[in-house]
């Protein structure tokens, strides 16, 4: 697991996302703090590093990164089990909110270049 202190290239990207599931990278948001993990087997670990370290629940948000679709639409997915949140009415494990959706963009797009 690696806690962004730094940006990181679409090519090291790829490499972390060939170590473990071939194609895609997943991480966990931070909207609040602007900080993101990735490279971890499952998003609720990443969001546990991220409660650690003071992160709030509310604020993060999981979501797959394909390092291959770099630069389109499809580069950045919307599906984690810790997006389910009734309490603030996102009811799939997508992110149905088009602002926090552009929010993490804006954060992924801080911290991953080409």
């Amino acid at each position: 697991m690696q806690l962004l202190n730094q940006t990181i290239t679409q090519s090291e990207l790829n490499k972390i996302a060939q170590s473990r599931f071939g194609n895609l990278v997943k991480a966990v948001v931070d909207l609040e703090k602007k900080i993101m993990v990735v490279d971890a087997e499952m998003h609720a670990d990443e969001e546990q590093l991220l409660l650690q370290q003071g992160s709030n629940q509310s604020s993060l948000w999981g979501i797959n990164l394909y390092p291959d679709k770099f630069g389109t639409s499809e580069f950045v997915e919307f599906d984690s089990m810790i997006n389910l949140r009734p309490g603030q009415n996102n009811l799939t494990r997508g992110v149905a909110d088009e602002k926090i959706r552009n929010q993490i963009l804006a954060v992924v797009d801080q911290w991953i270049k080409p």
